[in-house]
Protein backbone atom coordinates (compact mmCIF):
# COMPACT_ATOMS: atom_id res chain seq x y z
CA UNK A 1 0.00 0.00 0.00
CA UNK A 2 1.04 3.53 -1.01
CA UNK A 3 2.83 5.11 2.14
CA UNK A 4 0.75 7.85 1.81
CA UNK A 5 -2.71 6.42 1.82
CA UNK A 6 -1.66 4.00 4.67
CA UNK A 7 -0.76 7.25 6.99
CA UNK A 8 -4.00 8.62 5.75
CA UNK A 9 -5.95 5.46 6.63
CA UNK A 10 -4.13 5.14 10.09
CA UNK A 11 -5.26 9.12 10.71
CA UNK A 12 -9.62 8.22 9.89
CA UNK A 13 -9.41 5.50 12.08
CA UNK A 14 -7.98 7.48 14.72
CA UNK A 15 -10.34 10.28 14.03
CA UNK A 16 -13.19 7.42 14.21
CA UNK A 17 -11.54 6.07 17.18
CA UNK A 18 -11.62 9.89 18.74
CA UNK A 19 -15.47 9.98 18.12
CA UNK A 20 -16.04 6.83 19.54
CA UNK A 21 -14.32 7.34 22.54
CA UNK A 22 -15.70 10.98 22.87
CA UNK A 23 -19.51 9.17 22.43
CA UNK A 24 -18.94 6.93 24.38
CA UNK A 25 -17.73 9.91 27.18
CA UNK A 26 -20.77 11.90 26.64
CA UNK A 27 -23.58 9.30 26.71
CA UNK A 28 -22.41 7.56 30.07
CA UNK A 29 -20.62 10.25 31.75
CA UNK A 30 -21.37 14.05 30.79
CA UNK A 31 -24.79 12.55 29.90
CA UNK A 32 -25.52 11.18 33.93
CA UNK A 33 -23.88 15.12 34.89
CA UNK A 34 -26.49 16.93 32.40
CA UNK A 35 -29.20 14.90 33.33
CA UNK A 36 -28.31 15.62 37.22
CA UNK A 37 -27.75 19.24 36.74
CA UNK A 38 -30.31 21.75 38.24
CA UNK A 39 -30.52 23.85 34.65
CA UNK A 40 -32.15 20.51 32.93
CA UNK A 41 -35.55 21.24 32.01
CA UNK A 42 -35.81 17.49 31.40
CA UNK A 43 -35.29 16.67 35.02
CA UNK A 44 -37.18 19.40 36.23
CA UNK A 45 -40.32 18.09 33.99
CA UNK A 46 -39.71 15.05 35.23
CA UNK A 47 -39.55 16.10 38.81
CA UNK A 48 -42.99 17.75 38.34
CA UNK A 49 -44.57 14.59 36.03
CA UNK A 50 -46.44 12.74 38.98
CA UNK A 51 -47.60 13.88 42.46
CA UNK A 52 -45.08 14.68 44.79
CA UNK A 53 -44.55 12.73 48.05
CA UNK A 54 -45.18 14.50 51.32
CA UNK A 55 -43.79 15.73 54.88
CA UNK A 56 -45.06 14.58 57.59
CA UNK A 57 -45.95 16.26 60.88
CA UNK A 58 -48.17 14.87 63.87
CA UNK A 59 -48.82 12.19 61.46
CA UNK A 60 -50.64 14.73 58.60
CA UNK A 61 -49.03 15.72 55.29
CA UNK A 62 -48.42 19.14 55.46
CA UNK A 63 -47.35 18.90 52.01
CA UNK A 64 -49.31 18.22 48.85
CA UNK A 65 -49.72 18.23 45.06
CA UNK A 66 -52.24 19.72 42.32
CA UNK A 67 -52.31 19.67 39.03
CA UNK A 68 -51.12 22.51 37.17
CA UNK A 69 -53.56 22.57 33.83
CA UNK A 70 -52.81 24.99 30.95
CA UNK A 71 -50.98 22.72 28.97
CA UNK A 72 -47.46 23.20 30.72
CA UNK A 73 -45.56 20.04 30.46
CA UNK A 74 -45.18 20.67 34.27
CA UNK A 75 -48.12 18.39 35.03
CA UNK A 76 -48.18 19.03 38.96
CA UNK A 77 -46.85 21.30 41.68
CA UNK A 78 -46.05 21.40 45.56
CA UNK A 79 -48.81 22.53 47.85
CA UNK A 80 -48.78 23.51 51.36
CA UNK A 81 -51.06 23.16 54.21
CA UNK A 82 -50.23 25.56 57.03
CA UNK A 83 -47.58 26.64 54.64
CA UNK A 84 -46.20 30.02 56.88
CA UNK A 85 -46.55 27.52 59.91
CA UNK A 86 -44.18 24.83 58.60
CA UNK A 87 -42.03 26.55 56.37
CA UNK A 88 -39.39 26.66 58.88
CA UNK A 89 -39.22 22.74 58.93
CA UNK A 90 -40.19 22.38 54.90
CA UNK A 91 -38.38 24.39 53.33
CA UNK A 92 -39.79 25.51 49.74
CA UNK A 93 -39.68 23.29 46.06
CA UNK A 94 -40.45 25.23 43.37
CA UNK A 95 -40.63 24.56 39.59
CA UNK A 96 -38.40 27.66 38.87
CA UNK A 97 -37.02 28.79 42.11
CA UNK A 98 -35.44 25.26 43.33
CA UNK A 99 -35.47 23.71 46.80
CA UNK A 100 -34.83 24.24 50.17
CA UNK A 101 -34.18 22.07 53.71
CA UNK A 102 -36.04 19.28 53.81
CA UNK A 103 -37.55 19.55 50.37
CA UNK A 104 -34.04 19.59 48.84
CA UNK A 105 -32.49 16.85 50.97
CA UNK A 106 -35.47 14.34 50.12
CA UNK A 107 -36.04 15.63 46.42
CA UNK A 108 -35.24 11.78 45.49
CA UNK A 109 -37.62 10.34 47.77
CA UNK A 110 -40.58 12.47 47.62
CA UNK A 111 -40.69 12.56 43.57
CA UNK A 112 -39.74 8.90 43.63
CA UNK A 113 -36.59 8.72 41.70
CA UNK A 114 -34.79 7.60 44.91
CA UNK A 115 -33.61 3.52 44.20
CA UNK A 116 -34.65 2.71 47.82
CA UNK A 117 -38.43 3.07 46.48
CA UNK A 118 -38.13 0.62 43.22
CA UNK A 119 -38.93 -3.08 43.17
CA UNK A 120 -36.97 -4.85 41.28
CA UNK A 121 -38.94 -4.89 37.96
CA UNK A 122 -38.98 -0.82 38.13
CA UNK A 123 -35.39 -0.85 38.19
CA UNK A 124 -34.99 -3.00 34.93
CA UNK A 125 -38.01 -1.09 32.94
CA UNK A 126 -37.03 2.54 34.44
CA UNK A 127 -41.03 2.39 35.30
CA UNK A 128 -41.47 5.49 37.85
CA UNK A 129 -42.17 4.75 41.55
CA UNK A 130 -44.38 5.93 43.66
CA UNK A 131 -42.90 8.38 45.82
CA UNK A 132 -42.50 8.05 49.24
CA UNK A 133 -42.85 10.41 52.48
CA UNK A 134 -40.68 12.25 55.30
CA UNK A 135 -41.98 11.64 58.68
CA UNK A 136 -41.15 14.59 61.27
CA UNK A 137 -40.48 14.76 64.62
CA UNK A 138 -42.50 17.78 64.75
CA UNK A 139 -45.02 18.42 67.34
CA UNK A 140 -48.15 20.46 65.85
CA UNK A 141 -49.26 21.86 69.81
CA UNK A 142 -45.43 23.01 70.42
CA UNK A 143 -45.35 24.59 66.48
CA UNK A 144 -48.07 26.24 66.57
CA UNK A 145 -47.76 27.14 70.31
CA UNK A 146 -44.42 28.58 69.16
CA UNK A 147 -45.79 30.93 66.08
CA UNK A 148 -48.50 32.30 67.76
CA UNK A 149 -46.62 33.76 70.90
CA UNK A 150 -43.74 34.71 68.49
CA UNK A 151 -46.23 36.61 66.36
CA UNK A 152 -44.81 39.55 64.08
CA UNK A 153 -41.61 39.76 66.41
CA UNK A 154 -38.61 38.87 64.45
CA UNK A 155 -36.47 36.15 65.74
CA UNK A 156 -36.79 31.88 66.43
CA UNK A 157 -37.25 29.65 68.83
CA UNK A 158 -36.56 26.03 68.83
CA UNK A 159 -38.02 23.19 71.38
CA UNK A 160 -35.93 19.58 72.28
CA UNK A 161 -36.76 16.48 73.89
CA UNK A 162 -33.63 16.44 76.11
CA UNK A 163 -34.12 12.55 76.28
CA UNK A 164 -34.35 11.52 72.81
CA UNK A 165 -32.84 14.98 71.20
CA UNK A 166 -36.14 15.01 68.55
CA UNK A 167 -37.06 18.52 67.71
CA UNK A 168 -40.31 19.13 68.95
CA UNK A 169 -41.10 22.33 66.85
CA UNK A 170 -39.01 25.18 65.38
CA UNK A 171 -40.44 28.59 63.88
CA UNK A 172 -38.71 31.68 62.29
CA UNK A 173 -39.89 34.96 61.91
CA UNK A 174 -41.07 36.57 59.66
CA UNK A 175 -42.37 33.41 57.42
CA UNK A 176 -43.65 33.02 54.58
CA UNK A 177 -46.42 30.92 52.17
CA UNK A 178 -44.12 28.33 49.90
CA UNK A 179 -47.16 27.87 48.35
CA UNK A 180 -46.77 31.24 46.56
CA UNK A 181 -43.63 30.15 45.06
CA UNK A 182 -43.91 26.53 44.26
CA UNK A 183 -45.51 27.27 40.49
CA UNK A 184 -44.37 29.00 37.33
CA UNK A 185 -46.86 31.59 36.79
CA UNK A 186 -46.74 35.29 36.71
CA UNK A 187 -47.88 35.44 40.33
CA UNK A 188 -45.05 33.15 41.53
CA UNK A 189 -42.52 35.18 40.04
CA UNK A 190 -43.92 38.28 41.88
CA UNK A 191 -44.29 37.08 45.67
CA UNK A 192 -40.31 35.61 44.52
CA UNK A 193 -39.21 39.17 43.75
CA UNK A 194 -41.32 40.03 46.64
CA UNK A 195 -39.31 37.66 49.05
CA UNK A 196 -36.28 38.76 47.64
CA UNK A 197 -36.45 42.31 47.74
CA UNK A 198 -37.74 41.93 51.77
CA UNK A 199 -34.45 43.02 54.06
CA UNK A 200 -35.68 40.82 56.89
CA UNK A 201 -35.23 37.82 54.29
CA UNK A 202 -38.54 35.23 55.34
CA UNK A 203 -36.84 32.09 53.89
CA UNK A 204 -33.53 32.50 56.29
CA UNK A 205 -34.49 29.89 59.05
CA UNK A 206 -33.30 31.81 61.52
CA UNK A 207 -33.40 28.79 64.09
CA UNK A 208 -30.83 26.72 62.28
CA UNK A 209 -29.32 29.35 59.71
CA UNK A 210 -28.48 32.43 61.68
CA UNK A 211 -25.98 32.41 64.63
CA UNK A 212 -26.02 35.38 66.93
CA UNK A 213 -24.35 37.18 70.14
CA UNK A 214 -26.13 34.74 72.32
CA UNK A 215 -25.48 37.32 75.49
CA UNK A 216 -25.65 36.40 78.63
CA UNK A 217 -27.17 32.78 77.93
CA UNK A 218 -23.90 31.90 77.54
CA UNK A 219 -22.62 31.85 81.62
CA UNK A 220 -24.06 28.05 81.30
CA UNK A 221 -21.25 27.43 79.39
CA UNK A 222 -18.73 29.32 81.60
CA UNK A 223 -20.09 28.32 84.88
CA UNK A 224 -20.41 24.44 83.44
CA UNK A 225 -16.43 24.66 82.76
CA UNK A 226 -15.85 26.29 86.05
CA UNK A 227 -17.58 23.66 87.94
CA UNK A 228 -16.00 21.01 85.87
CA UNK A 229 -12.49 22.07 86.03
CA UNK A 230 -13.10 22.15 89.63
CA UNK A 231 -12.32 25.85 89.98
CA UNK A 232 -15.86 26.10 91.98
CA UNK A 233 -16.96 23.02 94.03
CA UNK A 234 -20.43 24.14 94.34
CA UNK A 235 -22.85 26.49 92.54
CA UNK A 236 -23.05 27.68 96.08
CA UNK A 237 -19.14 28.71 96.67
CA UNK A 238 -18.39 32.15 96.63
CA UNK A 239 -16.61 33.83 94.11
CA UNK A 240 -14.07 36.44 94.29
CA UNK A 241 -15.31 39.24 92.04
CA UNK A 242 -15.10 42.75 92.22
CA UNK A 243 -17.86 44.45 91.22
CA UNK A 244 -17.52 45.91 88.93
CA UNK A 245 -15.04 43.95 87.12
CA UNK A 246 -12.36 46.15 85.59
CA UNK A 247 -11.01 44.29 82.49
CA UNK A 248 -7.29 43.34 82.42
CA UNK A 249 -5.00 45.33 80.46
CA UNK A 250 -7.89 47.98 80.20
CA UNK A 251 -8.89 51.03 81.99
CA UNK A 252 -12.45 49.67 81.04
CA UNK A 253 -15.19 48.21 84.28
CA UNK A 254 -17.46 45.02 83.09
CA UNK A 255 -20.62 46.50 85.04
CA UNK A 256 -24.20 44.69 85.43
CA UNK A 257 -26.99 45.74 84.26
CA UNK A 258 -28.77 46.89 87.78
CA UNK A 259 -26.16 48.35 90.06
CA UNK A 260 -27.74 47.36 93.38
CA UNK A 261 -28.09 43.53 91.95
CA UNK A 262 -25.49 41.82 94.63
CA UNK A 263 -23.07 40.78 92.56
CA UNK A 264 -19.62 41.43 94.49
CA UNK A 265 -18.49 37.97 95.11
CA UNK A 266 -21.65 36.25 94.48
CA UNK A 267 -21.99 32.28 93.99
CA UNK A 268 -22.28 30.99 90.82
CA UNK A 269 -26.58 30.73 91.82
CA UNK A 270 -26.65 34.43 92.79
CA UNK A 271 -24.87 35.58 89.41
CA UNK A 272 -27.16 33.43 87.28
CA UNK A 273 -30.05 34.75 89.44
CA UNK A 274 -29.19 38.44 88.96
CA UNK A 275 -26.89 37.12 85.99
CA UNK A 276 -23.92 39.18 86.99
CA UNK A 277 -21.19 40.00 84.63
CA UNK A 278 -18.63 40.83 86.56
CA UNK A 279 -18.40 37.14 87.95
CA UNK A 280 -18.69 35.32 84.78
CA UNK A 281 -15.78 37.71 83.45
CA UNK A 282 -13.45 36.84 86.00
CA UNK A 283 -14.34 33.63 85.57
CA UNK A 284 -13.31 32.92 82.28
CA UNK A 285 -10.11 34.75 82.90
CA UNK A 286 -9.20 32.71 85.70
CA UNK A 287 -9.82 29.67 83.79
CA UNK A 288 -8.28 30.91 80.66
CA UNK A 289 -9.46 30.58 77.18
CA UNK A 290 -8.60 27.17 76.39
CA UNK A 291 -10.82 25.76 78.68
CA UNK A 292 -13.72 27.97 78.24
CA UNK A 293 -13.58 26.69 74.23
CA UNK A 294 -12.79 23.13 75.12
CA UNK A 295 -16.61 23.07 77.87
CA UNK A 296 -18.11 24.96 74.36
CA UNK A 297 -16.84 22.59 71.67
CA UNK A 298 -18.35 19.63 74.16
CA UNK A 299 -21.90 21.47 74.05
CA UNK A 300 -21.57 21.56 69.99
CA UNK A 301 -19.76 25.10 69.49
CA UNK A 302 -17.31 24.94 66.48
CA UNK A 303 -19.06 22.24 64.84
CA UNK A 304 -19.10 23.35 61.09
CA UNK A 305 -21.04 19.88 59.85
CA UNK A 306 -23.98 20.14 62.33
CA UNK A 307 -27.04 18.51 60.56
CA UNK A 308 -30.55 17.85 61.77
CA UNK A 309 -30.65 16.57 58.53
CA UNK A 310 -30.68 20.64 57.95
CA UNK A 311 -27.41 22.11 57.79
CA UNK A 312 -27.14 23.70 60.47
CA UNK A 313 -24.84 27.25 60.77
CA UNK A 314 -21.81 27.00 63.01
CA UNK A 315 -21.97 28.33 66.39
CA UNK A 316 -18.65 30.01 67.38
CA UNK A 317 -16.17 30.62 70.47
CA UNK A 318 -13.32 32.64 68.95
CA UNK A 319 -9.82 31.83 69.30
CA UNK A 320 -6.52 34.38 69.86
CA UNK A 321 -8.25 36.66 72.52
CA UNK A 322 -6.59 38.49 74.90
CA UNK A 323 -7.57 38.63 79.16
CA UNK A 324 -10.25 41.34 78.29
CA UNK A 325 -12.00 39.72 75.44
CA UNK A 326 -11.81 36.31 77.25
CA UNK A 327 -14.38 38.16 80.20
CA UNK A 328 -16.27 39.65 77.38
CA UNK A 329 -16.63 35.98 75.83
CA UNK A 330 -18.08 34.59 79.17
CA UNK A 331 -21.42 37.03 78.79
CA UNK A 332 -21.90 35.83 75.22
CA UNK A 333 -20.37 39.07 73.63
CA UNK A 334 -16.96 40.14 71.50
CA UNK A 335 -17.28 37.51 68.58
CA UNK A 336 -19.58 34.72 70.21
CA UNK A 337 -21.98 33.50 68.03
CA UNK A 338 -24.78 30.78 68.73
CA UNK A 339 -28.18 29.28 67.19
CA UNK A 340 -31.11 29.16 68.64
CA UNK A 341 -30.72 25.16 68.11
CA UNK A 342 -27.30 25.62 69.68
CA UNK A 343 -28.77 26.85 72.73
CA UNK A 344 -31.65 24.94 72.93
CA UNK A 345 -28.99 21.77 73.33
CA UNK A 346 -26.96 23.33 76.21
CA UNK A 347 -30.41 23.87 78.04
CA UNK A 348 -31.51 19.90 76.93
CA UNK A 349 -27.69 18.58 77.83
CA UNK A 350 -28.23 20.26 81.13
CA UNK A 351 -31.69 19.03 81.66
CA UNK A 352 -30.92 15.47 80.21
CA UNK A 353 -28.36 15.06 83.50
CA UNK A 354 -25.16 16.26 81.57
CA UNK A 355 -26.09 13.85 78.51
CA UNK A 356 -26.78 15.49 75.27
CA UNK A 357 -28.61 13.11 72.45
CA UNK A 358 -27.97 14.52 68.85
CA UNK A 359 -30.54 16.58 67.53
CA UNK A 360 -32.61 15.34 64.74
CA UNK A 361 -36.06 16.28 62.87
CA UNK A 362 -36.73 13.23 61.07
CA UNK A 363 -37.70 10.39 62.08
CA UNK A 364 -38.23 7.44 59.10
CA UNK A 365 -38.45 7.68 55.37
CA UNK A 366 -41.37 5.81 54.38
CA UNK A 367 -42.47 3.87 50.61
CA UNK A 368 -45.60 4.88 49.27
CA UNK A 369 -46.63 1.62 51.44
CA UNK A 370 -45.88 3.15 54.78
CA UNK A 371 -43.04 0.80 55.10
CA UNK A 372 -39.83 2.41 56.78
CA UNK A 373 -36.93 2.22 54.33
CA UNK A 374 -35.09 4.69 56.48
CA UNK A 375 -35.05 5.18 60.05
CA UNK A 376 -33.09 7.54 62.37
CA UNK A 377 -33.51 5.85 65.59
CA UNK A 378 -33.03 8.14 68.88
CA UNK A 379 -29.20 8.67 68.59
CA UNK A 380 -27.10 7.31 71.69
CA UNK A 381 -26.19 10.55 74.51
CA UNK A 382 -22.66 11.95 74.62
CA UNK A 383 -21.28 12.84 78.20
CA UNK A 384 -20.60 16.34 78.36
CA UNK A 385 -20.48 17.36 82.17
CA UNK A 386 -21.08 15.07 85.07
CA UNK A 387 -24.03 14.32 86.49
CA UNK A 388 -23.17 16.37 89.60
CA UNK A 389 -22.32 19.28 87.71
CA UNK A 390 -25.40 19.50 85.93
CA UNK A 391 -27.83 18.48 89.14
CA UNK A 392 -26.51 21.96 90.16
CA UNK A 393 -26.68 24.01 87.09
CA UNK A 394 -30.27 22.85 87.29
CA UNK A 395 -31.00 24.33 90.77
CA UNK A 396 -29.10 27.01 89.98
CA UNK A 397 -31.31 27.84 86.15
CA UNK A 398 -34.53 26.75 88.63
CA UNK A 399 -33.57 29.63 91.01
CA UNK A 400 -33.02 31.96 88.11
CA UNK A 401 -36.87 31.12 87.37
CA UNK A 402 -38.91 31.47 90.70
CA UNK A 403 -37.11 34.31 91.98
CA UNK A 404 -34.53 35.65 89.44
CA UNK A 405 -34.24 37.23 86.13
CA UNK A 406 -36.41 34.74 84.46
CA UNK A 407 -40.15 34.19 86.09
CA UNK A 408 -41.83 34.82 82.90
CA UNK A 409 -41.43 31.37 82.16
CA UNK A 410 -42.96 29.58 85.03
CA UNK A 411 -45.43 26.95 84.53
CA UNK A 412 -47.65 25.51 87.21
CA UNK A 413 -47.18 22.07 87.92
CA UNK A 414 -43.42 21.93 86.27
CA UNK A 415 -40.37 22.30 87.27
CA UNK A 416 -38.70 25.00 85.43
CA UNK A 417 -35.12 26.11 85.26
CA UNK A 418 -33.93 28.72 82.75
CA UNK A 419 -31.03 32.17 81.69
CA UNK A 420 -32.11 35.31 80.21
CA UNK A 421 -29.45 37.09 78.05
CA UNK A 422 -29.67 40.50 76.66
CA UNK A 423 -27.18 40.92 74.26
CA UNK A 424 -25.49 44.01 72.49
CA UNK A 425 -25.89 44.92 68.94
CA UNK A 426 -24.70 46.98 66.67
CA UNK A 427 -21.32 49.23 67.36
CA UNK A 428 -21.66 50.82 70.72
CA UNK A 429 -24.82 48.76 71.24
CA UNK A 430 -26.47 51.33 68.97
CA UNK A 431 -29.05 49.19 67.39
CA UNK A 432 -31.92 47.29 69.68
CA UNK A 433 -30.50 44.14 71.89
CA UNK A 434 -31.70 40.98 71.03
CA UNK A 435 -33.44 39.38 73.91
CA UNK A 436 -32.50 35.53 74.58
CA UNK A 437 -34.05 32.96 76.85
CA UNK A 438 -32.95 29.26 77.27
CA UNK A 439 -34.57 26.69 79.55
CA UNK A 440 -36.48 22.96 79.99
CA UNK A 441 -38.94 22.59 81.85
CA UNK A 442 -40.26 18.58 83.63
CA UNK A 443 -43.52 17.69 84.25
CA UNK A 444 -44.04 17.51 88.18
CA UNK A 445 -46.04 13.97 87.70
CA UNK A 446 -44.68 12.52 84.52
CA UNK A 447 -41.22 13.62 84.44
CA UNK A 448 -41.36 14.34 80.31
CA UNK A 449 -38.94 17.02 79.62
CA UNK A 450 -38.58 19.32 77.18
CA UNK A 451 -35.72 22.30 76.18
CA UNK A 452 -36.15 25.31 74.40
CA UNK A 453 -34.25 28.28 73.34
CA UNK A 454 -35.61 31.29 71.87
CA UNK A 455 -34.24 34.69 70.29
CA UNK A 456 -35.71 38.18 69.78
CA UNK A 457 -34.22 40.08 67.34
CA UNK A 458 -36.61 42.79 66.99
CA UNK A 459 -40.05 43.89 68.61
CA UNK A 460 -42.14 47.18 69.00
CA UNK A 461 -41.17 46.84 72.36
CA UNK A 462 -39.11 49.98 73.38
CA UNK A 463 -35.39 49.81 73.88
CA UNK A 464 -35.74 50.26 77.69
CA UNK A 465 -38.02 47.06 77.59
CA UNK A 466 -36.14 44.78 75.51
CA UNK A 467 -34.81 41.77 77.65
CA UNK A 468 -35.43 37.90 77.78
CA UNK A 469 -38.02 38.04 80.55
CA UNK A 470 -39.81 40.04 79.09
CA UNK A 471 -39.79 39.70 75.17
CA UNK A 472 -38.12 35.69 74.72
CA UNK A 473 -39.47 33.63 78.26
CA UNK A 474 -43.51 34.34 77.58
CA UNK A 475 -42.43 32.52 74.14
CA UNK A 476 -40.52 29.40 75.68
CA UNK A 477 -43.21 29.17 78.20
CA UNK A 478 -45.80 28.97 75.69
CA UNK A 479 -43.62 26.29 74.44
CA UNK A 480 -42.67 24.75 76.86
CA UNK A 481 -46.23 23.92 78.18
CA UNK A 482 -47.81 22.46 74.77
CA UNK A 483 -44.95 19.92 74.76
CA UNK A 484 -46.12 18.58 78.38
CA UNK A 485 -49.89 19.00 77.90
CA UNK A 486 -49.49 17.16 74.53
Amino acid sequence: MNKTIRRASVFSLLLVFALLVRATWVQFYDGQALADNDKNRRKTIAQYAYPLGDIIVGGEAVTGSEKTGGGSDLKYKRTYKDGSLYSAVTGFTSQVYGSTQLEALYQDVLDGSDNQLKNPVDTVTGKHAAPGDVVTTIDPAVQKAASKALGDKKGAAVAIDPQTGKILGMVSSPSYDPSEISGSGSSDAKAWKKLSDDEDVPTLNRALKQALPPGSTFKLVVAAAALEDGLYSSVDDRTDSPNPYLLPGTSTYLKNESASAPCEDATIRTALQYSCNNVFGKMAVELGQDKVRAMAEKFGFDDKKQDVPVRAAESVYPTGMDKAQTALSAIGQFDVTATPLQMAMVSATIANGGEQASPHMVSEVTNADGDAVKSYPDSDSDRVIGESTASQLQSAMETVVTKGTGTNARISGATVGGKTGTAQHGENNSQTPYAWFTSYAKDDASGEKVAVAVVVEQSNAARSEVSGNGLAAPIAKAMMAAALQD
